[in-house]
């Protein structure tokens, strides 16, 4: 008779043994490669401070804050790297926790300051967004303004953007469905008029069949995220703009949007953010744009008992 082979919970493993577990319960969920890639990174850099290969018991709180102090000590990492770090391990130390290899304790992320997110300028955008004389301009250069409308116009991912097909485009509903997003749930944004327009124009140049992305290459083929990066850096530099994020264009969206006068739930919702509160530190880009219009807004500025009184107290000479 066969003896039936079972998982004794608790049991004696080792970090690496049950880091494998991890990985493989990951890939199995279906967990992108990219995100594969970014706890093995993780893991490697806790090693790295662990050094030799220890039991999962063996890991505690004491041996994390130590981890986290090894890192601060190190006056080129800074406090939100060190955060990203953490959130890998604490991702891997709780699967674990959930399995009784390791005993259960909290992981507390650092607290880093949080810098105002750069955009582009107005100017900037000015820049970019002139369009390129079509008869004398390359695919290229035509797509990249195109890309430029896009980013812009939507506050997309890159990985996104590359893999819209020209069938998620929806023109008679003024809508585009995204089918590779971050959490992998698919949704649906508005498009509005001015890129729907530049959209329908740039497909009378690209062609294709319904199936083919809409982005592509100069001989029609998919375009890659570092083809994309590339293609903006080439574009925003050529035009004299030095800064050549893409995710910038999507900071810059979240940030006109809300200075207009978007509320933040509508702005969670195209954006893609599962919780309300990624979508709050937006507010933290602002800085002294906060300062437009701020007396149109300010309660105090519009009271009409404050309007009145313009009269100034002169104060006694000594």
């Amino acid at each position: 008779m066969k003896k039936k082979i079972t998982l004794t919970i608790g049991e004696d493993i080792t970090l690496d043994e049950g880091f494998k577990k991890f990985i493989n319960q990951k890939k199995a969920v279906g967990l992108s490669q990219k995100s594969i890639k970014y706890y093995i990174s993780c893991y490697q850099y806790f090693k790295e401070y662990i050094g030799e290969d220890i039991l999962c018991k063996e890991v505690n709180s004491d041996l994390v804050l130590n981890y986290i102090n090894s890192l601060k000590d190190k006056n080129t990492v800074r406090d939100t790297s060190i955060n990203t770090y953490l959130r890998g391990i604490r991702a891997i130390l709780y699967f674990l926790m959930e399995r009784g290899y390791v005993n259960r304790f909290k992981v507390e992320l650092v607290r880093a300051e949080k810098k105002i997110k750069e955009t582009y300028t107005d100017e900037e955008l000015e820049i970019l967004l002139k369009k390129p004389d079509i008869k004398n301009s390359s695919f290229a250069e035509y797509r990249n303004w195109v890309l430029i409308c896009y980013l812009l116009g939507t506050g997309n991912r890159s990985n996104t953007v590359c893999n819209i097909k020209i069938k998620d485009l929806h023109f008679e509903s003024h809508e585009v469905k995204l089918q590779v997003v971050k959490n992998k749930k698919q949704y649906i944004i508005p498009l509005s008029q001015t890129l729907e327009q530049t959209l329908q124009e740039y497909l009378t140049f690209r062609g294709g069949t319904p199936d083919d992305y809409l982005f592509c290459n100069i001989y029609g083929e998919q375009l890659t995220t570092d083809a994309l990066k590339n293609c903006i850096y080439k574009y925003n530099t050529k035009r004299g703009v030095s800064k050549t994020s893409i995710h910038l264009f999507r900071h810059t969206f979240a940030k006109k949007w809300i200075l207009n006068g978007g509320d933040i739930f509508r702005l969670q919702k195209i954006l893609g953010h599962s919780s309300i509160d990624i979508v709050k530190e937006y507010v933290n880009m602002f800085g002294v744009d906060l300062q437009k219009n701020y007396a149109e807004f300010n309660p105090l500025d519009n009271m009409e008992c404050m309007k009145k009184n313009n009269s100034r107290i002169k104060m006694l000479k000594k």
